[in-house]
């Protein structure tokens, strides 16, 4: 390959091209549709403690690989040939991770972890490989990534190969390290650490495809619950919990992308550090927005299936899902407006009332309080962006 060809893998400095988010990619989170949906049915079916750990485990891995590729296409150009090739291919590694979902925890343990490695290692390995010779900071700080990625795929070939209670703390090092090291700057001996200040990253790149993963999540939600109502009677409670369902979709859409999703992009161009904003703002604070709509969705299943009973797991998805949701939004405003998120904060200690009075509902009912609160949320918002005078986002 020539220094010309080598070139043309990075994305260009041309706003219109660095800030664009390509097919390809779009290709890519189709994959993530059904490793959610795995997901969400995998949390339905345990609900349980150990059920939460691993659950846990398996949203913090998704999410860390698809943000991983995520960064490695901020740098390099899908549009090109090889580019796009090993996205196709990362594609394929991560459909088969998303297949061995539901057993990942058993038999398939091995079939998920083999995955998850060439996945992390492969990405890591290809953009060093990339920029080896055109940006040789760019290599040499994914060089970083590439050892600390290694040492974690050590316990999660491990874990996979031992039984249970020594998987789930061998697993969950894993991701300690990979997190701790996104934290650190993935520092190595004699080599120092990653500078992500001076990374110079598109900030509407980074910003909208995190939006485009929240809006797959909230589409995976619509579909797991229309399967489950697909499959009842058509009763008046049934009905009623189909609505709850979309209301309580269309009130997340509303709170995420009315306001906050623009106010991300902007903060992301103006910043100095966009690459220490983005560590922090995207790929921390948007895995509790994630994990809080994977188990609104599995809370939503649950009150379809069981609309007069009440339980603790029932309360814990109803409730700790938009708790989580407007937990995560909350930090994400507070990081980059650099003030305190009223309309979230109220939410959150609605939910908290919420669940504290659930004893003496249904789950339909906590549900119903729930929406209740989210909608709430979503019109505070509005009222407050109309009266600072700001244009709406969507």
């Amino acid at each position: 390959m020539t220094a010309d060809a080598r070139d043309a893998l990075l994305r260009p400095a041309d706003a219109s091209r660095s800030d664009r988010v390509t097919y390809v990619e779009l290709f890519f989170d189709l994959v993530f549709v059904f490793a959610l949906t795995q997901l969400s049915a995998y949390l339905y079916e345990h609900q349980t403690p150990l059920g939460a750990l691993e659950g846990t485990i398996m949203v913090t891995a998704l999410w860390w690989a698809w943000v991983a590729t995520t960064w490695v296409t901020n740098w390099l150009d899908p549009i090109k040939l090889p580019v796009r090739g090993a996205v196709i291919a990362i594609a394929l590694v991560a459909l088969v991770m998303s297949v061995s979902i539901a057993d990942s925890f058993g038999e398939r343990a091995w079939v998920f972890a083999a995955a998850y490695v060439v996945m992390q290692l492969g990405r890591t390995g290809f953009i060093v490989l990339a920029t080896r010779r055109e940006d040789r900071e760019v290599a040499l700080d994914f060089t970083r990534v590439l050892v600390w990625t290694a040492a974690s795929s050590v316990l999660w070939i491990v874990g996979a190969l031992l039984p249970l209670p020594a998987q789930l703390p061998l697993w969950a090092a894993a991701l300690g390290i990979e997190l701790l090291g996104t934290r650190l700057g993935f520092p190595v001996p004699r080599t120092g650490r990653v500078e992500m200040g001076r990374w110079d990253l598109s900030g509407a790149h980074i910003a909208e495809r995190s939006a485009l993963f929240v809006l797959i999540a909230l589409g995976e939600g619509l579909l797991v619950t229309g399967f489950a109502f697909v499959d009842l009677e058509i009763t008046p409670q049934a009905v009623i919990a189909m609505l709850l369902a979309f209301c309580t979709a269309a009130a997340l859409w509303w709170v995420y992308f009315d306001h906050g999703e623009r106010i991300g992009s902007e903060a992301m161009e103006a910043s100095e550090a966009p690459g220490r904003l983005a560590r922090t703002a995207y790929t921390y604070v948007h895995l509790l927005v994630i994990a809080g709509i994977v188990l609104v969705s599995v809370g939503d299943k649950e009150v379809l299936a069981h609309p007069d009973q009440q339980s603790v797991s029932a309360v814990v998805a109803v409730v700790g899902g938009p708790l989580l949701f407007l937990v995560g939004t909350f930090w994400f405003r507070r990081l980059l407006e650099r003030r305190w998120i009223v309309p979230q904060a109220v939410g959150a200690l609605a939910l908290v009332a919420v669940a504290c009075v659930s004893p003496l509902l249904s789950s339909l009912g906590t549900s119903a309080a729930a929406t209740l609160v989210l909608v709430g949320v979503a019109a505070m918002e509005t009222v407050q962006r109309i009266r600072r005078r700001r244009r709406s986002g969507g």
